[in-house]
């Protein structure tokens, strides 16, 4: 197996062949870039009237007078510029820049007040614009207007030429510059040039209007000194092209108030100048350098000059201004101004969190999956999958945008993105570790004419990630004591401040309270912005949205969430635990030989990560009375799920050593146990004992340790050892890694409280799409654990929502034909265990391949502490984990785009739990009353369309899945007695359809509480057998439905087929 190093380097190597644009693909990209800039270049001189941008000029208050008036005279110079010009293009969207250097007679010396410079700027495009749209010589599919890095004040034009990429896209962006127009003084950090930003009657500096006319002053200046210093550097370009890669995948950091593919490449050169990077080293080395400098250096600190110290002429008064004045200070070449001056705080501070754990992970892959690769340059880190928490703000015509205008030193969505995050951040406060606020405002289809009347229409974006569960689900906030404090509390939280005395904290202060159930908790952000947006900003409730509890309609039960009947469930449990351990007492007089040494619940429900919780049930708590008359009669479930608990003995030397003996002593102590607990409801049999208490079923199982030593020994005398001990030996097994995965999910749940509702989630998820029959829950836990423990290139997940779209992004886009799933709870494995690990997942995907790929044979290789060889959990095959795989991406897009755009459509939240059945080739749909729990039903199944319906039945009267208890007629013994434990009718008709057609069909249902069966013709019978009974098939598939619905006769409604099976799929 190759080195983590040698194998990172490898796929640096294949992903920037991948990356970089081949010499075809250059030479016809350059003809049409050669097309663009000789049509520029062939722009004639007029008179162009200041109409062209009537709304542009009008929203930025420019009067329309000769001041603006446009004598267009051609470009002084046209080129090619950026990462194009320089080879560190990035496929698969290429994008060739073009800076057009307008001509100074154009420009009066004082254009930079008042907006005048950005209206002509604009014009001189409008000009552009109109000539290329009139040569029908360039091929020219479209040409669109944007902004500057976000900027709508500095337009520029995008044109897309008919060349095509065979993947991707490729675009020229059209980029204004000028030289030496204005005096560099008058644009200094101090100065104002709009002479309406004023406040309080005193005119205000205006340093980011000034920054942005510095910005095309010095455009080319800087471009040059990054040419020059990457100039033929093979290594230096393809590191630059690493990190726009790594830039790029991560939404919320490339964007217009962080980083961009210009900043990158003035990283790289400031690095080269410094002689801090070289082109010697390999483009690996220079990303981790490059990430070293963006995370953990300290020189932000002080501000960054690409200037050599000699040339510098800034003052330490100017020097402080700039701190103060800006988040990010990095002095251009010119040392004039400011090339971070878009970059916020909280997006640098974001930016180098980014950085550092890329670069722990490439210092430390053993925290990373496999070594890092795939997380740092393939991994998608979006909004919808990053942030706990993502609110859509509509601020269309709100008040507060409408009083900014739009001619200040700052746009007014830029001014609202800063004023929202700290109102936000405030309200927050510790339970938030970062607020981002993201306004994409320019339309797709800007005119310039109507100026920025459309850039209120998209919603404002606000992310959150949260500190700690304990925090963020906090219902009280406490005040401060201070009455300075307290007034200004009382002030931001208008009536929903309260003056409450607290006994705990023994002190009386303001605070705010967000009352809910437990289990409602995780909506309390949303409550929190909801409020402070409305109370602030007059944000109405409709204009808010945030994805929080919009998924919980699937964890509930008549619009509550089982999970709150924890506390009941655990109870019963102690008390059962109690009374096992006090068995052996000598005052006891139903004493057991062996005292009870442990009690161990191993069902989900006691691991935080049950879909649906067990409702205590009336008929299994032997304290109430069901024969007394009750007011109102009460519909309670027949069935009742007994829930598995392991117990053990102390040790002795008097157990026989025989496994099946042992089996056979386990099972008498077993119903000795039942028998000594009289004050509790008991079911036993030979194949298990039931405890009924306070209204729950608890299942005893034993185990016994000694099995266990003799799983790896040979029989006696060396002989093979029969079926029966074998099948005794791994139900002890059995109990053992059920014991032990109990025992690690419990304790990751500890750390992790929000891997319980995410687990729950999926769960839902695998069922509602017919896979329970190939994953045990386990599988589905050890997955999502596998999120928690191995988060990057996100933190871990701190909302359920955020979690469960994670889980299926790892469906959809894990490879297991090339790597095992490690999970390591505990942090035991070592490096010697994971090459094992590798070794035997290796050598099992080797006899996979020799084998043809036997379809039977599990494709998931999930390894943990307790079971190395992946053995112990039901998993998919290879067929079943790539319809997974189709299933989960395409629910992974509808969730990502509802947490983006919310749900205006018709996918809504619920379309990603509905499967689609007519990806069957037969469907079965059962009578949804005689489910053993109808109330965990989703929703109820309607046959798909252009399906022949085969069979139908009635619903059978011998079972009901609930009774009606009036009181008063039957004795409570005899209303027990109908009670039915672990009885699932769905569970008995899957037996028997697999049983009675182990070779002919495919079986996917749901096992949380589904009325449909999918069926799928199965493929695995040989070909020859396919020949000698191709007639047959053909003849006899519709007898095969017909047979299915007499098996559930009394249970199946309808059987439906879609495909016969020669169109099986």
């Amino acid at each position: 197996m190759d080195s983590p190093s040698n194998s990172f380097d490898l796929k640096l190597t294949e992903l920037l062949k991948s990356l970089k644009l081949t010499s075809s693909e250059s030479k016809s990209l350059q003809s049409s870039i050669s097309a663009i800039v000789d049509a520029v270049n062939s722009v004639p001189n007029h008179e162009l009237d200041s109409e062209e941008a009537s709304g542009f000029m009008s929203d930025l208050g420019v009067e329309q007078d000769e001041k603006v008036r446009l004598g267009f005279r051609k470009p002084a110079s046209v080129h090619v510029a950026g990462g194009y010009e320089i080879g560190a293009a990035v496929k698969p969207d290429v994008c060739a820049d073009v800076f057009v250097e307008m001509n100074k007679k154009c420009f009066h010396l004082k254009d930079y007040l008042n907006h005048r410079y950005h209206a002509k700027r604009c014009l001189y495009l409008c000009a552009i614009n109109k000539y290329l749209q009139s040569q029908n010589l360039i091929k020219i599919k479209k040409i669109q207007w944007t902004a500057f890095n976000g900027e709508a004040r500095k337009p520029v034009l995008v044109v897309f030429p008919e060349t095509k990429l065979l993947e991707g896209s490729f675009s020229i962006r059209i980029i204004p510059t000028i030289k030496g127009l204005f005096n560099v003084s008058k644009l200094s950090l101090e100065r104002n040039n709009i002479r309406s930003f004023t406040q309080d009657g005193k005119i205000q500096a205006t340093p980011n209007y000034n920054n942005s006319i510095l910005e095309d002053l010095f455009l080319e200046e800087n471009f040059e000194f990054v040419k020059k210093a990457l100039h033929e550097s093979h290594n230096l370009l393809e590191g630059l092209i690493l990190l726009k890669v790594w830039a790029r995948q991560r939404s919320s950091i490339h964007t217009h108030d962080c980083i961009n593919g210009h900043l990158l490449s003035v990283f790289v050169a400031f690095l080269t100048t410094q002689k801090i990077i070289n082109n010697s080293m390999t483009a690996g080395q220079i990303f981790r350098v490059v990430m070293k400098f963006i995370g953990v250096s300290n020189a932000w600190q002080k501000g960054i000059f690409l200037q050599p110290a000699e040339q510098r002429n800034i003052s330490k008064e100017d020097l402080n201004q700039y701190l103060k004045t800006f988040s990010v200070f990095l002095f251009d070449v010119s040392g004039n101004f400011n090339l971070t001056f878009r970059i916020t705080k909280e997006a640098f501070s974001e930016l180098r969190d980014e950085a550092a754990r890329t670069l722990n992970c490439i210092n430390h892959t053993e925290k990373c999956k496999n070594d890092g690769f795939d997380e740092i340059f393939m991994t998608k880190v979006d909004f919808s999958a990053k942030f706990d928490s993502l609110f859509r703000i509509n601020l269309k015509g709100n008040p507060k945008f409408l009083e900014l205008g739009f001619c200040k030193d700052e746009e007014p969505w830029r001014v609202l993105e800063r004023e929202i995050q700290i109102l936000l951040s405030k309200g927050l406060t510790d339970r938030s570790k970062l607020v981002r606020a993201f306004w994409s405002c320019v339309p797709s289809d800007w005119n310039i004419r109507d100026g920025f009347a459309k850039f209120q229409e998209k919603p404002m974006q606000v992310g959150i990630l949260l500190s700690t569960p304990e925090k963020s689900h906090r219902k009280v906030d406490i005040g401060p004591q201070n009455k300075a404090l307290s007034k200004q509390f009382r002030e931001f939280w208008g009536a929903k401040s309260e003056f409450k005395h607290f006994l705990r904290e023994n002190i009386t202060a303001e605070s705010t309270a967000w009352e809910c159930e437990n289990w409602e908790t995780h909506g309390i952000i949303k409550r929190i912005g909801a409020y402070l947006l409305n109370y602030h900003f007059g944000v109405g409730s409709e204009s808010v949205e945030c994805a929080a509890d919009e998924m919980d309609f699937c964890l509930k039960i008549n619009g509550v969430d089982p999970i709150a009947n924890t506390r009941s469930l655990t109870d019963a449990f102690d008390k059962l635990s109690e009374k096992l351990k006090n068995l052996n007492n000598k005052n006891n007089e139903n004493k057991i030989p062996l005292k009870i040494s442990t009690v161990q619940p191993l069902h989900s429900a006691f691991r935080h990560s049950c879909v649906l919780p067990p409702f205590p049930n009336p008929l299994a708590n032997k304290k109430i009375n069901l024969g007394e008359k009750i007011k109102d009669p009460l519909k309670i479930a027949t069935c009742v799920e007994s829930m598995d608990v392991l117990i053990k003995l102390e040790g002795s030397n008097n157990w026989p050593l025989d496994p099946i003996l042992i089996e056979k002593t386990k099972h008498s102590f077993l119903l000795q146990i039942g028998k000594s607990l009289k004050d509790l409801y008991c079911t036993a049999s030979e194949e298990e004992v039931n405890i009924h208490v306070l209204g729950y079923s608890f299942s005893l199982k034993m185990l016994h340790e000694k099995t266990l030593d003799s799983l790896s020994k040979p029989g006696i005398n060396g002989k093979v050892k029969n079926n029966n001990t074998q099948n005794t030996q791994c139900i002890d097994q059995e109990l053992f890694i059920k014991s032990q995965h109990s025992g690690m999910i419990n304790g990751l749940h500890g750390r992790f409280p929000i891997f319980g509702p995410v687990v729950r989630l999926a769960k839902r998820w695998i069922s509602a799409h017919l896979f329970s029959d190939y994953f045990s829950e386990e599988t589905i836990e050890l997955l999502v654990a596998y999120l928690f423990l191995k988060p990057f290139p996100f933190h871990a997940p701190l909302s359920r929502i955020s979690g469960f779209l994670r889980f299926l992004r790892l469906l959809a886009n894990y490879d297991w034909a090339f790597a095992p799933l490690i999970v390591d709870i505990n942090n035991d494995f070592t490096s010697q265990d994971e090459t094992e690990i590798y070794e035997d997942f290796m050598s099992r995907r080797k006899n996979f391949e020799e084998k043809s790929a036997n379809e039977n044979e599990s494709f998931m290789y999930i390894a943990t502490t307790y079971d190395k060889k992946s053995e112990a959990w039901t998993k998919p095959n290879k067929p079943v984990v790539k319809r997974l795989a189709a299933y989960s991406k395409s629910s992974a897009e509808l969730l990502s785009g509802l947490i983006i755009n919310g749900a205006p459509g018709p996918f809504n939240w619920e379309c990603i739990f509905k499967t689609p059945l007519n990806n069957y080739d037969a469907v079965v749909i059962l009578h949804s009353d005689k489910l053993a729990r109808p109330h965990h039903l989703l929703f109820p199944s309607d046959p798909p369309n252009g399906n022949k319906l085969i069979t139908w039945g009635k619903p059978s009267k011998e079972f009901h899945s609930y009774q009606t208890l009036r009181g008063g007629t039957e004795s409570s013994e005899s209303l027990r007695e109908r009670l039915l434990v672990n009885f699932d009718p769905t569970n008995y008709f899957l037996r028997d359809l697999k049983r009675e057609f182990p070779d002919k069909i495919k079986v996917w249902y749901d096992s949380i509480g589904g009325d449909a069966i999918g069926l799928t013709w199965n493929k695995n019978i040989s070909k020859k057998r396919e020949r000698e009974e191709e007639t047959e098939e053909k003849v006899n598939f519709t007898g095969v439905l017909k047979e299915i619905g007499e098996i559930g006769k009394g249970f199946v409604k309808s059987v439906h087929l879609l495909k016969a099976p020669k169109l099986s799929h």
